[in-house]
């Protein structure tokens, strides 16, 4: 978990980086080309089998939408604080319930209708409707979250036919070339001081993902989710020494609450009560 907490917080600042250069598109074309790289590297020590998907269909689908989702969260990177980006993508576990109740029919007990609840409270908290004009970014990175949310759902169904590195084969390979064409008309090429960064934020993308697997791997679920969220501080922290940004206590506690609710629904599960 610190792993994944140190990469997502690196592609965060390398994202807010590399914004002042790269369109959005941009960002997410080199992302793909450089993990694509890794993923190759993978396929070649692990089998090509894993090439080889059961659900073409289904894969296109989940990578639309994971397309579009990376789309509002580096568009974020580049208009909001770190810290409001990162508490706003928090919401995906409270997306993720509501979308597997109307899509894979699991239940929505009293305790999951709470924590959904309280998440959107912490939502309330962070954008302030009403107190205050809601930047386009902060919408952006609320969509991204549902998308994500969207995209969690799709992997679910796809983990019981596809491995693990078939699915991430197919993320670089279909993400790749919707990234080059949808750049095309903004071409630029990378300036010298923009490279390591756009290695950074490759890099980090498949490391992030690779560290939480493993996580879920040794530890339970009720401990992995909570660190996970020690993201926030450490991008509030990164936000504030090398950008300046002010620690907005209405981030902070919108966040508190989606982590509430997120947290108290593990912990219940785990004492063999419904999932709320």
């Amino acid at each position: 978990m610190s792993g994944t907490v140190l990469s997502f917080a690196l592609m965060g600042v390398a994202g807010r980086e590399l914004s002042g250069e790269f369109t959005t598109f941009q960002i997410l074309f080199w992302r793909s080309l450089v993990g694509s790289f890794i993923v190759v590297a993978l396929l070649a020590q692990q089998g090509w089998h894993h090439a080889l998907t059961r659900r073409p269909v289904a894969q296109v689908a989940r990578n639309a939408i994971h397309f579009a989702a990376a789309y509002g969260w580096f568009y974020g990177l580049g208009f909001i604080s770190l810290a409001e980006v990162f508490a706003l993508e928090f919401t995906t576990p409270i997306w993720t319930a509501v979308l597997a109740a109307l899509f894979l029919k699991e239940r929505i007990t009293p305790l999951r209708a709470g924590a959904i609840a309280l998440g959107f409270v912490g939502i309330l908290a962070i954008t302030r409707p009403g107190l205050q004009a809601i930047h386009p970014a902060s919408l952006a990175v609320l969509g991204a979250a549902l998308g994500y949310a969207a995209s969690n759902v799709l992997v679910k169904s796809l983990s019981a036919t596809d491995s693990p590195l078939t699915i991430i084969f197919y993320m670089t390979l279909l993400q790749l070339p919707l990234g080059f064409g949808l750049s095309v008309a903004d071409w630029v090429w990378p300036s010298a001081a923009a490279w390591p960064w756009l290695v950074v934020v490759g890099v980090t993308g498949l490391v992030a993902h690779y560290c939480l697997v493993r996580a879920f791997r040794h530890a339970d679920t009720s401990l992995v989710v909570p660190l996970d969220f020690l993201r926030l501080p450490l991008i509030a922290v990164l936000g504030f020494l090398v950008y300046g940004e002010a620690f907005d206590p209405w981030i902070l506690g919108g966040a508190a609450l989606v982590f509430c609710g997120t947290f108290l629904n593990l912990r219940f599960a785990r004492r063999g009560l419904p999932p709320a």
